[in-house]
């Protein structure tokens, strides 16, 4: 399922076997880079459609992800999409670091608004002479480059939306820019993935919506981390992980086997693949994808 000469992200995505992608993150150190290429590696053999590298805003991730997306666009055969976001940046700082990853041989990226300077929850606030929407950005780059762009989708909603609907409005505008290809925020119970879809279609959004993927391997983290998308940890779950917070081992295994029923009901359910957020661990996936009998 690797990248096709001359077809489109989305083609792929489409071309009838179900889309696979893994979500990586630019390492802060030594250690953490030979981790992040220990788990491409380990990847690599399941043939994703895709890989992502994630992208902070500040100069030290940045340049991490173009360094590291380039990386793998030369010494791997996947196909690695950039992130970009437009917190921070003037439009002339988003066409450098467009231009850096042109130059290092990626033309695949997911265009996003990007959470507030301040951190989420806060007011957004942009850049002098920069970009407020992740439709203008996909807009900036179809105008200036020969790149295919995907955007992020929310199964609950943005945590800024006026309501679901205007959400899905969203998803259209971003798609009428030039997106050809959405991945969602963590899903956390596949009935939101499948409103999410059908909110969306009724507007006319035609392009693939993948949904996003977090293994529960922490009750700490996994409340975290749900807790800054704004939302709340369904009840279903918490019923099941709660009563073993005292024994990691056990909380794992279980989390393992909830997001395995979540990735069985998505793709019997018709999504169009998985995305996995790995945490630049391969493990996880790996137990999840052997449970689900997809092989590399």
């Amino acid at each position: 399922m690797t990248q096709g000469h001359g077809r489109s992200m989305r083609e792929l995505i489409e071309s009838g076997a179900k889309s696979f992608s893994f979500e990586f993150f630019p390492p802060k150190d030594e250690a953490g880079e030979e981790r992040l290429w220990r788990a491409i590696t380990e990847l690599e053999p399941y043939q994703p459609t895709f890989v992502s590298v994630t992208y902070g805003a500040g100069g030290s991730s940045r340049d991490a992800t173009v360094r590291i997306t380039g990386r793998i666009a030369r010494e791997t055969s996947l196909t690695p999409v950039a992130h970009l976001t437009c917190v921070g940046h003037s439009r002339a700082e988003l066409a450098d670091i467009l231009d850096a990853y042109r130059d290092a041989g990626v033309d695949h990226i997911l265009a996003l608004r990007g959470d507030p300077p301040g951190g989420p929850h806060t007011e957004w606030v942009g850049a002098d002479d920069g970009l407020h929407h992740a439709s203008e950005l996909v807009s900036f780059i179809k105008e200036h480059y020969d790149a295919a762009v995907g955007v992020a989708a929310f199964p609950e909603g943005h945590i800024d939306a006026e309501s679901l609907e205007q959400d899905a409005s969203v998803l259209r505008a971003k798609q009428d820019a030039g997106a050809e290809f959405a991945v969602t925020e963590m899903v956390l119970r596949a009935s939101d993935y499948f409103a999410l879809a059908e909110r969306a279609r009724a507007l006319g959004v035609d392009m693939p919506i993948i949904p996003g993927i977090m293994p529960i391997l922490n009750l700490n983290s996994m409340s975290r981390m749900v807790e800054l998308s704004g939302r709340e940890m369904p009840d279903e779950i918490r019923a099941r992980i709660e009563p073993l917070a005292e024994t990691p081992a056990e909380l794992r295994a279980e989390g393992i086997r909830i997001s395995t029923e979540l990735c069985q009901a998505l793709l019997e359910g018709g999504a169009p693949g998985l995305h996995f957020y790995t945490l630049n661990f391969s493990k996880a996936t790996r137990e999840i994808f052997a449970a689900l009998q997809i092989t590399a």
